[in-house]
């Protein structure tokens, strides 16, 4: 199973969502260290219903489809985190950015770089108040992990060279 797929599932261990509840909940819960987009998630979950791991629901308006995790979803989500861990590859299109910025003029590199602060400054802001309100243990200590990260981005921001 990969990653995407599972965060999906895990997501779903909360009672059933919409696809498109699927990628605010991801956007909202892991999204400042992974990503899952609109196109990822609308290509996992019919074949997550074919393998038997989601149940769909009745339609619901506007033609939005429900899934509900099954019984074999929840087995093969624990079989998933069980599997061991591996060294995460970081993937971000900001840190390629920044590699290849020689490339762009100092002004565009400037305002990369004053977009991208301004940016992760405002999620700064956010991960901190998640961090904050967070009372499970597992869930504070990846919520103080989204906050290391982002400290560590606007670090990268500010030694990138003026």
């Amino acid at each position: 199973m990969n990653a995407t797929a599972a965060a999906l599932l895990g997501l779903l261990h909360e009672g059933p969502m919409s696809g498109g509840q699927l990628v605010a909940a991801a956007a909202d819960r892991f999204g400042s260290f992974f990503s899952v987009t609109r196109s990822q998630v609308y290509r996992e979950l019919p074949a997550l219903v074919t393998a038997g791991l989601l149940e769909p629901g009745r339609p619901g308006p506007r033609a939005s489809q429900t899934y509900a995790l099954t019984a074999a979803g929840r087995r093969a989500f624990t079989r998933w985190l069980r599997s061991g861990a591996a060294a995460d590859a970081l993937r971000s299109p900001l840190v390629l950015r920044l590699l290849h910025a020689g490339r762009l003029s100092p002004a565009q590199r400037a305002e990369l770089v004053a977009s991208s602060r301004e940016a992760y400054t405002a999620r700064l802001a956010a991960a901190r108040a998640a961090a904050r309100g967070e009372r499970d243990p597992y869930r504070k200590a990846v919520a103080d992990f989204a906050v290391a990260h982002v400290r560590a981005v606007l670090k990268l921001l500010d030694a990138v060279p003026e």
